[in-house]
């Protein structure tokens, strides 16, 4: 399915659900026209989404939501697909924070879009609108990827077309993931950015380097020097009993989870300035050494061809 999505994917919204549902979905979205697939429902036939990537919804933006709802009501509908089996039951695929704040005001009937759309297209739909408005945490963001990547076989290229951004955001998301739980809660509840969380990425201390960044209130910069300070106090040579470095840069512990990712194997990498680097690739089976056997061999013809 992913080789099939770069030519639509940079069409966003309006190649998943159709332009004119698109331009209701924009920011445009107060202005006033017809739009196909759209009407209004009883709010008691939709349900939540299975795809929504937000886990959070503040109980004080939901309350400000609903107040201006009461006084102008829904201006942008909620894009839903029908529940399979059953009548007059729909899932959300966007929205699903209007339809809570809908509730909270009371309101009997919403404005939806009916749209028919696979599960992929589903949790394509409710990331770019979630980004779009930047209403996702970063560990939302990267767990939105990872599940688009893992479920729907997409590659990050391709999820960076999908959202409009660089390859690189998408990569830099997806190491946020890696940090120890309490640093992920920390970047959950906005007590911390990605750009303050990034440099603890592999880092030994980062919880304890996480709740320093908080109380002193460092910025992005001083969160990175703070980790590289740490790191060369605690000794970037020192070795565990198996001579392996303790402590790797981010981008040697993100570059061991790409290429694990991709053969579903454990990878190491480890360098030293007097011998130079290694990888390690681990395997339990006489198949998972024919395996990764077979994938150099084919990048090997790839290349010489």
């Amino acid at each position: 399915m992913a080789d099939e999505m770069p030519s639509r994917l940079g069409r966003g919204l309006a190649a998943l659900i159709g332009d004119d549902a698109a331009f209701a979905l924009g920011e445009n979205s107060n202005q006033q026209g017809p739009v196909k697939g759209l009407r209004e429902v009883p709010i008691e036939y939709l349900r939540a989404g299975q795809f929504q990537p937000r886990t959070r919804f503040r109980e004080e933006d939901l309350t400000d939501l609903a107040n201006s709802i009461r006084e102008k009501g829904i201006l942008q509908p909620i894009v839903v697909r029908p529940l399979e089996g059953e009548v007059n039951s729909y899932e959300i695929v966007a929205g699903e924070r209007r339809w809570r704040a809908a509730q909270l005001a009371q309101l009997h009937q919403v404005p939806v879009i009916i749209r028919e759309l696979t599960d992929a297209e589903s949790l394509e739909i409710a990331i770019i609108e979630n980004v779009q408005r930047a209403d996702l945490n970063a560990v939302e963001e990267g767990a939105g990827y990872e599940r688009l990547m893992a479920q729907f076989a997409y590659t990050q290229e391709a999820v960076a077309k999908l959202i409009g951004k660089s390859r690189s955001h998408v990569a830099n998301t997806l190491r946020l993931l890696s940090l120890p739980e309490p640093v992920r809660s920390m970047l959950e509840d906005g007590r911390l950015s990605a750009g303050q969380a990034r440099p603890l990425i592999g880092h030994p201390q980062a919880e304890k380097l996480a709740k320093d960044i908080v109380t002193k209130g460092m910025s992005a910069r001083e969160a990175e020097a703070l980790a590289r300070k740490s790191t060369e106090a605690g000794g970037q040579g020192k070795v565990r009993s198996a001579g392996q470095s303790v402590l790797k840069d981010a981008d040697t512990v993100a570059l061991e989870k790409n290429i694990s990712d991709q053969l579903g194997l454990k990878v190491s990498i480890n360098f030293s300035a007097e011998k130079g680097g290694e990888v390690k690739i681990g395997y339990k089976t006489l198949e998972q050494l024919d395996e990764i056997c077979r994938r150099l061999a084919g990048r090997g013809q790839k290349i010489s061809g």
